[in-house]
Order: structure tokens, then C-alpha cells, then sequence
């Protein structure tokens, strides 16, 4: 069975319940119980060790570093791993995310970015700051694609239909 049918299997089950809830928050309802992690995306296997982190009972001081976690994900299965994310940074951890999805990108604290191009042409800073900052900046390529995300408000962008 996969994870969303276990959750409805495993429902009364206090410990079975909670991590199959931390997997489907996560937008892995899809995956098999047992399934080889050889058979799991890079992205599903990051989310399934993000789930396990978030049921551990620590109090922050943890650095999660991601590489574009949200590759593959519909979007609201992204806002959920959003969510997740900052539940970490709310419990006092640091998340440093590697992302191309400008819609997530607009939600972060503090943007780095990274060119001027890929490979050889890149590996510079090219603009940090807040999301807004970026859309705003000259120099970076990333701006004009992220200000389509970013408002003045503290209101998180709403997620695309």
C-alpha cells in the first residue's frame, strides 16, 4: 500500500499515524510502503529524511542544507514542504536550500545569488538580501523572474492553479 493508504489503515495507531502524516505533509502520499530507496528521486529521498528530522524531538541548532527539494513536486505538494521547512527554522534551526522555483525562493529570509552564469561562467555572488532586495537588483538575472513573486507585503505568495 502507499503512504496515503496506510494513513487511513493506520489511523488509531498513535506511532504509525504520526509518521505517516510527517510523509504526507511532505507530498510523498504516492510512495510504497517498502519501496527501495533506489527507486526514490532525489527529491523523495531528501523529503523522507526531512520527515524524519521533523519527528525527532530536538530543540534547533540543527543546519539542513537541501538541493532543490521541490524538483518534481506539484505545487501544493511544494507549500506543504514549505511548511515543513519552516517548522524547522520556527524550532530554531537554520535551512539552506538550493532552489530554482521563484515562487519558493520569494518565501525565504535571505536569498544568495549565485552567477552570473552556470559551470565556469558562474560562482560568484551576484546579489544577497531579502527576496525583495533581489527582485530589485541590476545585476542579478534572477531578479526579474523572482519580482513576479515578491510583494512589499509579508504575505507569502498563493500558490498557482
Amino acid at each position: 500500500m502507499n503512504v496515503e493508504e496506510a494513513a487511513t489503515f493506520f489511523a488509531n495507531e498513535a506511532g504509525p499515524a504520526q509518521s505517516l502524516s510527517t510523509l504526507l505533509r511532505g507530498g510523498l502520499s504516492h510512495l510504497r510502503l517498502g519501496q527501495p530507496a533506489t527507486e526514490l528521486s532525489g527529491g523523495e529521498a531528501q523529503r523522507i529524511k526531512l520527515a524524519t528530522e521533523l519527528q525527532k524531538q530536538r530543540r534547533g541548532h540543527t543546519l539542513y542544507i537541501l538541493d532543490e527539494p521541490t524538483t518534481g513536486l506539484h505545487p501544493s505538494d511544494a507549500d506543504r514542504l514549505m511548511e515543513h521547512l519552516q517548522e524547522l527554522v520556527e524550532a530554531g534551526n537554520t535551512v539552506i536550500v538550493a532552489e530554482h522555483d521563484m515562487r519558493l525562493v520569494a518565501r525565504a529570509d535571505w536569498v544568495i545569488d549565485l552567477g552570473p552564469g552556470a559551470g565556469d561562467k558562474g560562482g560568484r555572488v551576484v546579489a544577497q538580501g531579502t527576496p525583495a532586495t533581489i527582485a530589485r537588483s541590476t545585476d542579478s538575472v534572477t531578479a526579474p523572474f523572482l519580482a513576479r513573486y515578491v510583494s512589499d507585503t509579508t504575505k507569502p505568495p498563493a500558490a498557482s492553479p
